[in-house]
């Protein structure tokens, strides 16, 4: 065991050297051309932390590339110089201008950290490796450190034409599901907090670290595209390319999670996945994500969603339209709902009449929107659907017992 243990201590102590990322063999866009982050209605490149690939950070994290980019922040693959690993860097604006937001990411993934660590969604919510604040030239910028991820299931399917899960990879969004299906209440378990679950914060893991050292190999020979701007560098993002090893998917952006201890009115779903209680202002719990996973399975299976919210005068979202649609699918709802939603009067009679100024289409039920399977395949996939699709939140199966359907596990 001794001379084991003496012949492991060189390795532990090993570090990776900074590397050069000075090869001046890219190409430089013009000024006035538009990229990234700047195509960003209302874009401030002031509220940026002006990244260059090759800078370190703590003295230990190295940036290797672009990753993506949003309207709070850029996300960056670098290398962690003191662990000989790879870690995904996303840094946000400038401290000023997040406001009450800036923690708001921060303390979601402390409380997860404090939950149980043999809780079985654990390792499908992303984890945080580091927090730090780095001093930019106006201000401060929070900085979190993640171990990396491939892409989001919306960027995956969007690979397909037909934007969406072909039938030969019914067992690939199962593995996708089954996970988040768990997740869904994962996050209210170990933190209390239910989030917005949907198509671009589910990301593929990566179990192929060549990916990553692919990433920064081409990064070193042919330096990524970028413009020069009043003394700031804007490079355009490096897509990593197909893992030959899947890591499971994990739940990731909960800058928007909110306490689930407590009753909420809050919008918290894209518009398309709000629940019924939410538009209502009736009282909810975390079984909106059951609700918010059942429209995403939906959108994923069948390339459609299941409801747009369009409203026919107005030509854009609103929720009478969103309200009309859902009774289409399902049927009125029920009494007991609608007597504890703040603005159920502005949709519904006291009797329970939908009168919000628009007509409903005709009952068209699941068994006539889904199109993509047959006999008791189908019939089983209805059925998973309708357990999570219900007016009533007490009626919607729980996380546990979806994972557990036989749908799900007659394709695992």
């Amino acid at each position: 065991m001794f001379p084991s243990l003496l012949r492991s201590l060189p390795r532990l102590r090993r570090t990776w050297k900074p590397l050069n990322f000075s090869k001046p063999t890219f190409v430089r866009i013009p000024a006035s051309h538009k990229i990234k982050e700047e195509t960003i209605p209302d874009y401030v490149a002031s509220r940026y932390y002006p990244v260059r690939i090759g800078e370190i950070f703590k003295d230990r994290y190295q940036i290797v590339g672009k990753l993506g980019f949003g309207t709070s922040s850029t996300v960056w693959l670098a290398r962690d110089m003191n662990r000989c690993r790879y870690v995904t860097l996303k840094i946000f604006i400038k401290s000023t201008s997040m406001g009450q937001q800036l923690d708001d990411e921060l303390k979601m993934y402390q409380r997860l950290e404090r939950g149980s660590k043999s809780h079985p969604g654990r390792n499908a919510v992303r984890s945080l490796l580091d927090s730090f604040d780095v001093d930019g030239p106006d201000d401060k910028h929070r900085c979190l450190v993640h171990p990396p991820l491939w892409e989001s299931v919306l960027t995956f399917l969007h690979r397909n034409p037909v934007r969406r899960l072909p039938k030969p990879n019914a067992k690939l969004y199962i593995r996708v599901c089954a996970p988040v299906l768990s997740s869904s209440a994962s996050i209210t378990c170990l933190s209390e907090n239910p989030i917005s679950i949907k198509a671009d914060n589910i990301m593929f893991g990566i179990a192929d670290d060549s990916v990553l050292s692919d990433s920064e190999e081409r990064e070193l020979q042919a330096p990524c595209p970028r413009k020069e701007l009043d003394g700031r560098i804007i490079y355009v993002s490096r897509e990593l390319r197909m893992p030959k090893e899947w890591g499971a998917p994990v739940l990731c952006d909960f800058g928007t999670a909110m306490s689930g201890a407590i009753e909420h009115t809050e919008d918290i779903q894209p518009n398309i996945y709000r629940a019924p209680e939410v538009i209502l202002e009736a009282p909810w719990t975390y079984s909106v994500d059951i609700w918010n996973v059942g429209c995403m399975i939906w959108d994923i299976f069948e390339g459609e969603s299941l409801f747009t919210g369009q409203d026919p005068e107005l030509r854009t979202y609103r929720s009478r339209a969103h309200l009309a649609e859902t009774i289409s699918l399902l049927g009125p709802p029920p009494l007991s709902l609608l007597a504890q939603g703040k603005l159920t009067h502005k949709f519904f009679s006291d009797q329970g009449d939908f009168c919000a100024g628009i007509p409903i289409q005709g009952r068209i039920p699941l068994e006539e929107r889904e199109t993509t399977l047959e006999g008791q395949d189908k019939a089983s996939f209805l059925r998973f659907m309708r357990k999570m699709l219900q007016w009533e939140p007490s009626k919607r199966s729980s996380a546990k017992e979806l994972k557990e359907d036989e749908w799900i596990r007659s394709n695992l």
